[in-house]
């Protein structure tokens, strides 16, 4: 759609860039917000979301990376251009978590609490995130004639970018809704994962930049009915302790 936002020289602000930007911002900022109605330490907080946001790239990119090695072997440059695109929220969830979980058992911190907490701010940013790869036209879905012209694939394509961002945002407000309410440590953090892994089944069907391995799922998707199953047995865990 429209990859360079605007361009002075050498000067280049693209997209994809700005727009990851201002979610890390938007969100941490409505979460600190939230962690100081809970009793949270607002700096220990922020410093543990820059650390996990920027971890969280480097394992995204790295998945990514390896996904599509052929390509980056003949053009090894492209692996530092992260402003043209190019992660794998999976390979950021995982890093995330291992990070996560070793920075928050040295601060000696329920991890589960600060999941819970974070968990919806999350989601938002990866509504506001998902906005940059329409702009940028990575993640883009397959040929229809009720899609959007993406000008970088001269086609169009259904804006699966566009409705993942939609689907995020509602989560974000269904998350929203049940932190509000009285809920069990790890619930609202199981319910995302449980959420967002159903999303990225669905869409996946429609997008056209993953291939497909093994009857007729992509990766992703398989890997979302791990997490998904995992997820559903986490909370029904949770609502069934005493």
């Amino acid at each position: 759609m429209h990859p360079i936002i605007f361009q002075i020289g050498p000067f280049t602000i693209y997209a994809y860039g700005l727009m990851m930007v201002v979610a890390f911002f938007i969100s941490c900022s409505l979460m600190l917000s939230q962690a100081k109605k809970q009793g949270f330490d607002s700096e220990l907080l922020f410093n543990f979301c820059f650390l996990i946001f920027i971890l969280g790239i480097v394992g995204s990119r790295l998945l990514y990376i390896l996904q599509n090695i052929n390509y980056y072997l003949k053009a090894p440059k492209e692996i530092f251009m992260l402003p043209h695109g190019g992660l794998s929220w999976f390979g950021g969830l995982i890093t995330g978590i291992i990070f996560g979980l070793v920075y928050l058992k040295r601060k000696k911190l329920s991890y589960l609490k600060v999941f819970d907490l974070i968990a919806p701010f999350l989601s938002l940013a990866q509504a506001i995130g998902r906005v940059g790869c329409l702009l940028n036209g990575c993640c883009f879905g397959k040929v229809s004639r009720f899609g959007l012209y993406f000008k970088v694939h001269q086609a169009v394509l259904i804006p699966t970018q566009l409705y993942s961002s939609l689907a995020l945002l509602f989560i974000f407000i269904i998350l929203r809704r049940l932190q509000e309410r009285p809920h069990k440590e790890g619930e609202i953090f199981f319910f995302y994962l449980l959420l967002y892994s159903t999303k990225r089944f669905l869409i996946e069907f429609w997008r056209a930049d993953t291939e497909k391995i093994i009857l007729g799922l992509s990766l992703f998707q398989i890997m979302s009915m791990i997490i998904f199953l995992f997820s559903l047995i986490k909370i029904l865990k949770i609502k069934l302790k005493v």
